[in-house]
C-alpha cells in the first residue's frame, strides 16, 4: 500500500469559514464602492455557491437573480474589476483578524510540517486570497509552507472538475493513494474524488446538506483535544479530534 506522503486542503469553508462571514461581505463591500444597490444575504450566497469561483458568482447573479441589471458592453471586463475590488476588501477583512481560521486547522498543519509531510492547497478562489489568508493567520511567510498552491484559474475548468487536483498530483509527482484531501462541499468532494483522492469533509452551515456520500469521514470539524468534532459519517476510529494518527488510518480505510 502506497505511503501517505502529502496533505491537500481546500481554502474557503476548510481553511476558515471565509463564505459567509469573509467573501459575502466582501462582496457586498464591492458593490457599495462600485455604486451597485446589490446586496447579497446569507440566503442568496448560498444559492450562488452553485457554482465555484467569484467571478463566476457575479455572473450567475446577473444571469438568473437580478435579470433586470442592464449588463455593460464589456461584462468580463466589469466582472473581472468589481472582483478585483471584492478581493482588496477581502484581504482588508482578513488583515483586521475578522476571518480566523477554523478548529484544528493550524494545530494539523503544524504537525504535518513537523512530522515531514508534504502540504498543498488546492482551491479555486485567488491566489492573492489565499496569501492574505495564509499571512494573517499562520503568520509571514507561511505561504512557503506549501509546496504547491493551485490556485484561481490555474486550470480552465474549476470544481467540481477534478482538472485542478489532476494538476496537484501532477505538479507533485504523486499518486492519489498518496495523498488525502480536506475538503467542505459537493463541489470539492466531486473534485477530489474525481481525480481518485481520498477526501475528509468538515461541513459548514452552507454545506452541511450536501451529498458526501463519496467522502472517507464527515465531521462537523477538525477539532481540538479540548473540543471533541462530531461524526456525521465514516469511522474515526474512536479517535475525538483530527490529529496525524486519525489521517494515516483514514488514508490506510483500516
Amino acid at each position: 500500500m502506497a505511503k501517505l506522503q502529502a496533505l491537500l486542503f481546500d481554502v474557503d469553508g476548510t481553511l476558515s469559514d471565509t463564505e459567509r462571514d469573509g467573501h459575502r461581505v466582501a462582496f457586498n463591500m464591492a458593490f457599495k464602492a462600485a455604486g451597485l444597490d446589490w446586496y447579497w444575504d446569507e440566503a442568496l450566497y448560498g444559492d450562488l455557491l452553485a457554482v465555484t469561483g467569484g467571478k463566476e458568482r457575479i455572473k450567475l447573479y446577473c444571469d438568473q437573480f437580478n435579470t433586470a441589471f442592464k449588463k455593460p458592453e464589456d461584462m468580463d471586463a466589469f466582472v473581472k474589476e468589481l472582483h478585483a475590488s471584492k478581493t482588496a476588501f477581502y484581504t482588508q477583512l482578513l488583515s483586521e483578524g475578522k476571518i480566523p481560521l477554523r478548529q484544528g486547522v493550524e494545530r494539523l498543519i503544524h504537525e504535518a510540517r513537523d512530522a515531514g509531510l508534504r502540504l498543498a492547497i488546492v482551491t479555486t478562489t485567488t491566489p492573492e486570497n489565499v496569501t492574505a489568508l495564509l499571512t494573517h493567520t499562520l503568520g509571514e511567510g507561511s505561504e512557503s509552507w506549501f509546496e504547491v498552491i493551485a490556485a484561481g484559474d490555474i486550470v480552465p475548468a474549476k470544481k467540481p472538475a477534478a482538472d485542478i487536483y489532476h494538476w496537484t498530483l501532477q505538479e507533485m509527482q504523486l499518486s492519489p493513494q498518496e495523498t488525502i484531501a480536506f475538503e467542505d462541499s459537493a463541489n470539492g468532494i466531486l473534485s477530489s474524488t474525481g481525480a481518485n483522492v481520498r477526501t475528509i469533509i468538515t461541513v459548514n452551515e452552507y454545506t452541511k446538506g450536501d451529498d458526501f456520500s463519496r467522502a472517507a469521514l464527515v465531521l462537523d470539524h477538525l477539532g481540538e483535544p479540548d473540543c471533541a468534532f462530531t461524526v456525521l459519517s465514516g469511522n474515526a476510529y474512536g479517535h475525538r479530534y483530527m490529529d496525524l494518527d486519525l489521517v494515516h488510518k483514514v488514508t490506510r480505510g483500516e
